[in-house]
């Protein structure tokens, strides 16, 4: 099938689908994205109740989204220097021991975040 360069609502609903994709692709393929959406599915609604104004309430539920956010960057990471080859290379090691380290910095924030606010 040739590209097809939709626009408006199809392009909406295209990339829609695609995100999904993703996510579907995540949820199978990965164990630490399942660990962090299960830990904000139940994390969030404990944010509802926890934060005392509308933007605690948002620093404790964007602390979480922030780590699926950035497992999401890492799978796509990981998978793309996976395509590349089996085989071990310094930079391909180096790219993913960074994103690794993104996503310790992102529960690093969402820690901080739930400390300063639920034990103000």
């Amino acid at each position: 099938m040739a590209f097809q360069n939709h626009t408006g609502w199809r392009r909406l609903i295209n990339a829609t689908g695609y995100s999904w994709a993703g996510l579907k692709a995540a949820w199978h393929n990965e164990e630490a994205f399942r660990q962090e959406s299960l830990l904000c599915a139940v994390f969030a609604p404990l944010a509802l109740w926890l934060g005392n104004t509308p933007v605690e309430r948002a620093l404790l539920i964007g602390s979480l989204l922030l780590v699926v956010i950035v497992e999401l960057l890492n799978t796509g990471i990981e998978a793309a220097i996976d395509r590349i080859g089996p085989e071990r290379h310094e930079l391909s090691g180096r790219a993913k021991d960074i994103g690794s380290a993104a996503v310790f910095m992102a529960l690093l924030n969402a820690a901080i975040v739930w400390l300063l606010i639920v034990f103000d």
